[in-house]
Parts: C-alpha cells; structure tokens; sequence
C-alpha cells in the first residue's frame, strides 16, 4: 500500500510540530516545513523531510510544493496549513500595513499554497485540504483585531471552497482550536512592538493593565488550555475519516462559542465576549 503523503506548515513548534510527530506515528510521510532554515534543519535532524516554506515568501511556497512534488513523483494526499503569528493591540491603533503583514502571513500565503495543491489533487483524484482555523474564526475578542480578522477572512473563503468543490474528492475542512499550548503569545511580542504606539495610545493605560500584563507576564497556562496533541487527534480524523466532518472544535471555549453564537444576540453576546 502506497505511503500516504502529507505537507504541514509551521512545524517549528506547537500544533505544527505536535502534528508531524503525531501522523509520522501514524505511517504517515511528513513533510514538516518551517519558515526559517534553522528550524528546518533542526526537523531534518530529526528524520524529517523539511522544506523552507515561508507564507510571506510566494517562491519559498512554490519552490517548497514542487520539492515535495517530485519526491512524491507529483502526488500529495493532504496539505495542513497552519503557520500564523498574532498582532496584538486595539484595532484603532493597528496600522494598516499592519494589518498588510499579518493578512500574508496568516492569510494570502495560505491561498497561495492551497491554489497550488488543487490541480494535484483534481489530476489524482483526491485529497484533503486542512486549515488550522481559530475559535477567533468563529467570534471575536478585544486586543486581537489583527488576528480575528484573518480567521475569520479564513473561515469564509474554506466554506466557499468546500461548496465549490461539491462533487469532487478534494476536501476542504477547518479545525477550530482554543488555547492550545504553543509559542503564538511569546511570538506575538515582536509584532506588537513593532507595530502599536501603545504609550501614545487614547486608552495607554488599558495597555499597560491589560495587555502588557497578559504578553509580558508569568500568568501560566489559560484556565481551558489544552497541549496541541488535542489538534492532532481531531487532524487525524480529518485526514482518515471516510466522511470527515467540515468543522472540527478543540478545547471548551470553542464548543461554547459556537453554541453561544447559534443561540444569543449579537447584543448579548458581545457583553460575554468584552469581560
């Protein structure tokens, strides 16, 4: 039986890296890609194929896929996006090229990647199209504008997609974790430095009460936060399952969520959400 093939992005660490160890176990053939070299090289060391491949970049992503292509001799049974950042701060204090930034990352570069794993798909005659999508897909959260923003533009265009591949074995699906354990916090802290003129800010001490306590602080693990090996479990039904599900929630938060969406006002529900 022919090794099934899978390409993951953002496989430094968290859900990514949990992922790629976790279908490896499986039989699984991972290509565990990263954005920067060093980390790739750190995956090969431990035995996995690891191409660069940098959302940001459209050749890294082009260059990555066809190096994957032709040691597969051009098939692909799955591809798991997943790399992202955060872009904390006020949406009134986000610069739009702020927002530029984030939406390659998070977003377009996705696109990129996805557009060109169809034809492969469609030519053998199946496959499987995994986004790591967010409970801020699904509603959003003060302080996290950026970030909301691209989730939800995220969850739009893969509900379009899945309509639009109706009758063929090519499967758009979206996993839906909450506070996972991973890097994207201590990740986050060079885009808002980068980016959000807090000291000058209309409501500067909301940063330094807040935020500044939530990026900088030792406040430890949120109350519901799961290790990314929750992610994998649900991947794993994603890409085995004969009738995989379009949508797949990880954590508490995320079942709450969604059930707290069908049912309340936007009204009520942003009093919940703004705590």
């Amino acid at each position: 039986m022919t090794q099934r093939t899978i390409l993951i992005t953002g496989c430094s660490s968290g859900i990514g890296y949990a992922a790629a160890h976790g279908l490896r176990a499986r039989g699984w053939h991972v290509y565990a890609s990263c954005r920067q070299e060093l980390d790739c090289a750190r995956m090969r060391d431990e035995g996995f194929d690891s191409p660069r491949l940098d959302y940001t970049d459209p050749d890294s992503i082009i260059t990555a896929l066809a190096d994957v292509l032709e040691d597969t001799g051009g098939t692909l049974d799955a591809v798991f996006n997943n790399g992202a950042h955060a872009t904390p701060g006020r949406v009134e204090d986000l610069p739009t090229e702020a927002l530029r930034e984030i939406f390659e990352a998070n977003f377009f570069g996705w696109h990129t990647l996805t557009r060109a794993v169809i034809p492969v798909m469609r030519a053998q005659g199946h496959g499987r199209i995994v986004q790591c999508s967010s409970v801020l897909g699904l509603v959003a959260q003060p302080w996290r504008g950026a970030y909301n923003a691209t989730k939800f533009a995220l969850e739009g265009l893969t509900d379009t997609l899945r309509l639009e591949m109706r009758g063929t074995d090519v499967l758009p699906i979206l996993i839906e974790p909450g506070p996972v354990t991973s890097k994207i916090r201590a990740n986050s802290i060079p885009h808002f430095e980068r980016w959000i003129d807090w000291e000058n800010a209309a409501q500067a001490g909301d940063y330094e009460t807040v935020l500044a306590q939530r990026l900088y602080g030792e406040s430890g693990p949120d109350k519901y936060e799961l290790p990314p090996e929750a992610v994998v479990k649900k991947l794993v039904h994603a890409l085995e399952s004969s009738r995989p599900r379009a949508r797949y929630y990880v954590t508490t938060p995320t079942y709450l969520a969604g059930f707290l969406r069908r049912i309340l006002s936007t009204r009520l529900l942003d009093r919940i959400l703004a705590r």
